[in-house]
């Protein structure tokens, strides 16, 4: 694989998809199999998390602005590594799911909206998109079960309503993103966390997109 990354050059692949649908597993698997950087979502030390989950309409604003920093942040580090990464969560979820659904929820004020909008449009106009984004695409029922398979105490208040609303979101943004190439990995008929043969059948894939002589 070492080779085949000197002949094609570095790339980076963003990890895309719902709460629980299993961004953090898959960067693992690929950064594993291919040795490349792996990005993670700044879940564990975020400091407005538990706070938003108790109180969205406060919070939010304050959580969409530290997700955009920190993202912009790791997407300058990608953009200056030396060699391959893969990335677990996109910036452009962030305002096309998550600012967006809070909005319409009526979680951030009009102002905050259009403020954080025209903050991300700034920078991501700085940023070049990924060379594959890989969307995974999960039923509520299995986002719920993920979710409490991890255990994480500030998630145990997730309503199920958010997780289909953004759901739908996330579904209306992979029919129109545009900025590269992009594949679906159905969630529901996979478990590449534990079954070796849907996990090889994933990094295939991503294999054959990447460095493919004829990459769909």
């Amino acid at each position: 694989m070492e080779q085949t990354e000197q002949l094609t050059g570095r790339k980076y692949v963003a990890v895309a998809g719902n709460i629980g649908a299993g961004k953090s597993s898959l960067t693992k698997v690929l950064s594993d199999y291919f040795k490349w950087e792996p990005f993670y979502e700044r879940v564990d030390d975020n400091p407005y998390l538990a706070d938003f989950y108790d109180d969205m309409r406060r919070w939010s604003f304050n959580l969409q602005v530290f997700f955009l920093s920190s993202r912009f942040k790791h997407q300058r580090e990608i953009e200056g590594a030396p060699h391959s990464v893969v990335q677990d969560r996109s910036i452009y979820e962030d305002a096309e799911i998550f600012a967006r659904n809070l909005y319409e929820m009526g979680l951030m004020s009009q102002r905050d909206f259009q403020n954080y909008t025209e903050l991300f449009a700034i920078m991501t106009s700085y940023l070049r998109p990924p060379d594959l984004l890989v969307y995974l695409r999960a039923t509520v029922p299995t986002l719920v079960d993920h979710i409490q398979q991890r255990g994480r105490d500030y998630e145990s208040t997730i309503r199920i309503e958010y997780l289909q609303r953004l759901s739908r979101h996330y579904e209306d943004w992979i029919d129109r993103y545009e900025l590269g190439p992009k594949m679906i990995v159905d969630v529901d008929a996979l478990d590449f966390v534990n079954r070796p043969e849907d996990r090889s059948a994933v990094i295939s894939q991503v294999d054959g997109r990447l460095f493919g002589l004829f990459p769909e």
